[in-house]
């Protein structure tokens, strides 16, 4: 009888150390990285998060003295603790009153560099989607060999990533992937967007003879050398890409499509061509941009995450979507956060938590930065919001 008392108590007290346990640890991490009012730059936009290889965080994005075409530098942090803490920002890229922006990075597993795509133009030059600009925008590349810590000078990739009848040029927003499907493994692979002349289309936003498109850049030799894929148009623009179980890829894309969703194409040869547009129902967008990324194996499937602001008349309540089928269908629609959301970038932590970079506020004049999020996979499977509503202002 003692014996068994004893085993009891064991597991009682076993059971008091796990409920405590569980309900104790924090469902989610939240801080405001990048802050308007810092007084450094006037606003923080376009985020980008990415993992090293040595198990570091990095984030990316602008820090802008005005709108798209201002003084803006290109900005990094570091963590090495999963998020918890950052390090001072450093700079990445400044090039006087231009604009350094658009940070789309890819990291060579093979090797552990890590390659940043960046775009540039003269400082609030205009007209450059209808070509008629001083200058044009430009793609450039730069990396890092000591887990992003300096960067080499940024290199102009005008001449083999940019067809010359486009007009405005952006990478990702957000980020790019190396593939892992045998046929084409390793394959290095960076989203990215344009403008183009389009005098026939009759859609709204192809009036005044240009439309925007996407397309992929490639790398087979490690960042050494890119090419451009065929364009995806008409009618998107703002990219990510994620590869499927079969080894085709998928892009999902900013679309003027007027019914309120994701434009989506497929490429059945590593990114060099792609299928029509065709028009992810499910994913309901405001007209923004939007992240989506592969998590993983979880709980036996693998997942894939797919985040934006869910709202269709404005850029709010960022929300994360879950596919168990390869992106075929979306389920289980988490609310992060349900206040004023713009651009938002999502990686796997190194402990396995979901980290998010997004933008809060209402934009413009009014942005009020960058803010970062981690929270356990479970979470998205719960009900109620993640974040609580007197979390921000």
């Amino acid at each position: 009888m003692k014996r068994i008392a004893l085993q009891l108590s064991v597991i009682f007290g076993l059971c008091i150390l796990l409920s405590c346990s569980d309900k104790d640890r924090e469902s989610y991490i939240w801080s405001h990285v990048w802050q308007d009012s810092d007084g450094v730059y006037n606003h923080y936009r376009i985020p980008s998060i990415i993992v090293t290889p040595n198990q570091t965080v990095l984030i990316f994005c602008e820090g802008r003295s005005g709108r798209d075409a201002s003084n803006i530098d290109l900005l990094v942090k570091r963590s090495d603790d999963n998020g918890k803490t950052w390090s001072k920002q450093s700079i990445v890229w400044n090039d006087g009153n231009n604009t350094c922006g658009n940070p789309c990075p890819v990291i060579d597993q093979t090797t552990g560099r890590i390659i940043l795509f960046m775009t540039w133009n003269l400082f609030e030059d205009s007209g450059i989607v209808t070509k008629t600009s001083e200058d044009t925008r430009r793609p450039f590349m730069c990396y890092s060999d000591d887990d992003g810590l300096t960067w080499s000078e940024p290199v102009d990739m005008t001449e083999s990533c940019k067809n010359p009848d486009w007009g405005w040029y952006a990478t990702g927003p957000g980020i790019g992937i190396q593939l892992k499907s045998e046929r084409y493994k390793n394959r290095l692979v960076i989203p990215a967007n344009h403008s183009y002349t389009d005098t026939q289309s009759e859609e709204p936003v192809m009036k005044g003879g240009y439309g925007y498109g996407s397309h992929v850049l490639l790398s087979d030799d490690g960042g050494l050398t890119w090419r451009m894929s065929t364009p995806i148009k008409p009618g998107c623009n703002e990219s990510q890409v994620v590869e499927l179980s079969d080894g085709r890829l998928m892009m999902n894309m900013r679309s003027y499509n007027g019914l309120n969703c994701r434009a989506i194409s497929y490429s059945d040869d590593g990114g060099e061509t792609w299928s029509p547009v065709e028009h992810a129902l499910q994913l309901a967008e405001p007209v923004c941009q939007a992240s989506i990324i592969e998590y993983g194996q979880y709980h036996g499937n693998k997942l894939f995450l797919f985040c934006n602001p869910a709202a269709v008349d404005e850029r709010t309540a960022l929300t994360v979507k879950s596919s168990f089928d390869d992106c075929k269908t979306w389920s289980n629609a988490k609310l992060i956060d349900g206040k004023r959301v713009q651009y938002s970038c999502m990686t796997v932590l190194p402990d396995g938590n979901i980290g998010i970079l997004y933008e809060i506020g209402w934009g413009g004049d009014q942005d009020l930065g960058i803010a970062f999020v981690s929270f356990y996979p479970d979470e998205l499977f719960k009900p109620g919001t993640l974040l609580d509503d007197d979390l921000r202002m």
